[in-house]
């Protein structure tokens, strides 16, 4: 199955469930590894009234199936920063990844930071070890060398694969692409040197998830050169269905 061609569009690059155009604010989210948008489309029954959603399509899935994949961190992070600034031009937001999309999310704020635009008033991050210490072992689950099958298996065990997905081989087989395609990004990850993040800092994970180490708390912690917030959650990498399916709850930035 090859792989594509072509711009990013704002209609297709950022999915909106809830177009709220008097928004107070917004919660835009960053995908994670061999994912989409759709694990995040059912948050807009569950943030607060007034808050909209701004769901981040990487190239090469969905809307955006027929451009290239990103191949490197840099090509990627560019790509998902332009996207964000597009989404949200100069209106109040905060940013949210979870796992891999999470050292994506702390990426895009200290390019934001850097450039002193469109700066996210909250930066909150998931089931994610902290990117300063590099990529390890632990990070690099799944695997480049996997088979498809255990793909599939790590999906089917860790992932939020879709039913409908489950049941047909051919999306399927794209599913197992677009996350080949993102373990690749994923292992080209360097550290961009970053002291932290000036904006308020949630750090999210679930308190069985053997990926997280014991000192992720402290290193995130000491990421966070403004107020930082540590919650831990019930379930694992992504915690329980139930936790899942309401996380914005535990958002703090938009629940105030």
């Amino acid at each position: 199955m090859s792989n594509r061609l072509g711009p990013a569009r704002q209609d297709t690059a950022v999915i909106r469930p809830k177009q709220l155009d008097d928004a107070i604010t917004t919660l835009v989210c960053l995908g994670f590894c061999g994912g989409g948008t759709g694990p995040y489309q059912p948050w807009a029954e569950v943030v607060p009234p007034g808050v909209d959603l701004a769901l981040v399509c990487y190239a090469g899935r969905e809307g955006r199936f027929l451009e290239e994949f990103a191949t490197t961190w840099d090509e990627l992070a560019e790509d998902a920063t332009r996207t964000v600034v597009s989404a949200v031009g100069d209106r109040p937001y905060v940013l949210f990844g979870h796992s891999m999309g999470g050292w994506m999310a702390f990426e895009v704020a200290t390019r934001l930071q850097a450039r002193s635009a469109s700066v996210p008033d909250a930066l909150v991050v998931s089931s994610c070890n902290a990117p300063a210490r590099g990529l390890t072992p632990r990070d690099m689950l799944p695997a480049r060398q996997d088979t498809d099958e255990e793909l599939l298996t790590w999906m089917r065990t860790h992932g939020l694969l879709a039913d409908y997905v489950l049941d047909d081989p051919d999306l399927l087989e794209m599913a197992v692409e677009i996350m080949r395609a993102d373990i690749a990004v994923r292992d080209t990850f360097r550290y961009n040197g970053a002291a932290g993040v000036t904006m308020p800092l949630q750090f999210l994970a679930g308190a069985d998830d053997e990926a997280i180490e014991a000192d992720a708390p402290a290193q995130w912690r000491e990421l966070a050169l403004g107020p930082y917030r540590h919650d831990s959650l019930p379930g694992s990498h992504f915690y329980t269905p139930e936790v899942w399916r309401t996380l914005p709850i535990h958002i703090t930035a938009i629940n105030r």
